[in-house]
């Protein structure tokens, strides 16, 4: 039996950086944020899962700046495991805590690419899971994601659920992870739900979506829909490069730990600066809801035939970056024209009269 603990979603100031080395700066003010948290938040139950938000590591340069993927790859994106995971996993066996956390990182086989990925330490410092996110920000980032390399991906780890949403099933619960834009797609929830996940980590998410409601309803449905804990912590305040005196609150607060029908155990408002939103897991509740529920637990309905056919004819182009390095944001601006042709050609969409 798993008993119920509490989950801290970290909500960090950040520094940009220019250098791999610059992290440093980044996780030696996380290590601190930690202790406070933890320590706080456990009085009542014990923590066990630690999140850190997107972008806690390096910020987001390389999507703010626009700057060259290649460069980036060489000279800012981290191993994985490596130097930073063995500092996170430090903290994961003093505070005997699993973290969720995230990078821009490399992989072994692709030369001068980088990827966007989330991972998970278990309380031994041991990573566990990598997540390649599949859903980036358009036209925002400028990481590589599978669908981007899809022939080569299914090639080297299959046409599986664990080869695009994995999820590792642990002492205190199975995890999962769909980072910001993720959630923005039933899809992602749905898949991870389907490989058995119980909780699942959705951040970071900028502003003005935190203010106007789009992160905390997006968030909120997909725990709801498919009866999983959703753990949204998000950025605090943002320096653009270490040196910077006056930061920016570019993601607006709006921080969450959602539980499996969809309701707030955990808010955190603020955004400015650096603090964290604490709530309760109980994963065994949740195991008897989806065992006992008649109505609500809707997984088990699934009529799965008819949904195959929304999904007959592709969208958005598989295999954009097998052969070129990702697009900049002005000559990403064609692709995203094309798909709003393709919407209107198809008919799904209207055309506008203006």
């Amino acid at each position: 039996m798993i008993k119920p603990y509490t989950t801290v979603g970290l909500i960090p100031t950040v520094r940009g950086i220019r250098r791999r080395k610059d992290i440093k700066l980044n996780l030696e003010h996380l290590k601190h944020l930690v202790k406070a948290a933890s320590w706080l938040s456990s009085l009542d139950l014990p923590v066990r899962l630690i999140a850190f938000p997107e972008g806690a590591l390096q910020a987001f340069n390389d999507e703010v700046l626009d700057l060259d993927h290649v460069t980036f790859a060489r000279e800012c994106a981290i191993d994985i495991p490596g130097e930073e995971t063995e500092e996170l996993g430090a903290i994961a066996k003093e505070y005997n805590a699993f973290i969720i956390a995230q990078a821009k990182a490399k992989h072994p086989d692709l030369k001068d690419r980088f990827f966007n990925v989330g991972f998970i330490i278990n309380p031994r410092g041991k990573v566990i899971l990598k997540h390649y996110k599949v859903s980036p920000l358009f036209p925002v980032e400028h990481s590589v994601c599978p669908h981007d390399v899809y022939d080569w991906w299914i090639g080297k780890y299959g046409r599986t659920l664990d080869a695009f949403w994995p999820v590792a099933d642990t002492e205190i619960g199975r995890l999962g992870i769909m980072m910001a834009n993720e959630g923005s797609y039933p899809e992602n929830a749905r898949a991870l739900a389907l490989n058995g996940a119980e909780v699942v980590y959705r951040a970071s998410y900028p502003h003005p979506a935190t203010g106007n409601e789009i992160f905390e309803i997006q968030s909120r449905a997909r725990a709801l829909d498919n009866n999983m804990y959703i753990v949204a912590p998000n950025m605090g305040t943002y320096y653009l490069f270490p040196e910077e005196n006056t930061p920016i609150d570019t993601f607006g607060g709006r921080s969450f730990i959602i539980d499996y029908k969809g309701r707030i155990v955990g808010k955190q408002d603020y955004g400015a600066g650096s603090t964290y939103v604490g709530g309760v897991i109980d994963i065994e509740a949740l195991r008897d809801h989806r065992a006992r529920a008649q109505w609500d637990n809707w997984m088990k309905d699934l009529r799965t035939e008819l949904y195959q056919l929304l999904y007959e004819k592709p969208i958005y182009p598989k295999n954009l970056y097998l052969k070129r390095a990702p697009m900049k944001h002005a000559e990403y601006r064609n692709v995203i024209r094309r798909q709003i042709k393709l919407m209107h050609d198809r008919g799904i969409w209207a055309r506008p009269d203006r």
